[in-house]
């Protein structure tokens, strides 16, 4: 199969009971596309993003990964205990261990080269962010999924974390799957965008997304500020075009 990933019908429930947490969810990536899920607190799309990755039972459904497929993962949250001594170079060998040529290597393609020897509780947040990103490098993914990535990072912080990544996938040809609350900065970086909210209220390209009636209706004024923006960009930039898939919500 050409995509990466591709699930049908999935359906997922809260563990221990019948309340569903999404249903009758359609969803692939292909190689090289950005995709990137929004949606309100409580939607699923972090649970999405574990049932794709087999981290989750399905209660119906399925989903297909390409038997070779590689995947780099950046969790939404790391909990680390700063009482640890623990470097750089060593937390990029957990739990394979590399070659300090080979974290280097990975350093510098996310912009925090020489780093090896800092401790992880002396970077700053986009630092460790950067970092977080080299080690799901490490081992060149087909594709990278981003759970939340710039959760505790600035606006500034946040462009050139996006910027970072579209970077990445121009070098390495890797997909992105992102899951992500930033809506100004995200729809920017997205080849392709699906609404969540339990289900897929819609899904496209990020202007298509941005003028839909149900992305308007679950982002309010956060919705029209994205679509003054792709607008504002578009009047300037026309190098991508991409197919839209129309807009529907399924109850």
């Amino acid at each position: 199969m050409s995509a990466l990933i591709a699930a049908r019908h999935l359906t997922t429930h809260r563990p221990g009971t019948t309340d569903p947490i999404l249903r009758n969810i359609d969803f692939r990536i292909d190689p090289g596309e950005i995709v990137t899920v929004v949606g309100p607190n409580g939607s699923g799309k972090s649970s999405l993003i574990r049932a794709l990755l087999g981290h989750m039972p399905l209660a119906q459904g399925q989903v297909d990964r390409r038997p070779d497929l590689r995947i780099g993962y950046v969790p939404q949250r790391v909990q680390l205990d700063t009482a640890i001594p623990l470097t750089v170079r060593r937390f990029l060998s957990l739990p394979r261990r590399v070659s300090a040529a080979a974290a280097e290597h990975a350093l510098q393609r996310t912009d925090v080269a020489g780093l090896q020897q800092r401790q992880l509780s002396q970077l700053s947040g986009g630092q460790f962010q950067r970092v977080l990103l080299a080690r799901a490098l490490l081992h060149d993914p087909h594709l990278l999924v981003l759970d939340e990535p710039t959760q505790g990072l600035d606006q500034p912080g946040m462009v050139a974390f996006y910027r970072l990544i579209e970077e990445v996938r121009r070098q390495t040809g890797a997909a992105v799957l992102m899951v992500s609350h930033d809506l100004l900065v995200v729809m920017r970086s997205s080849d392709r965008v699906i609404c969540l909210n339990g289900h897929v209220c819609c899904e496209g390209t990020p202007q298509h997304v941005s003028t839909a009636p149900e992305y308007r209706a679950l982002f309010g004024g956060e919705a029209e500020g994205t679509l003054a923006l792709y607008r504002h960009r578009h009047d300037h930039d026309h190098d991508h075009v991409h197919d839209h898939h129309d807009c529907a919500a399924h109850h």
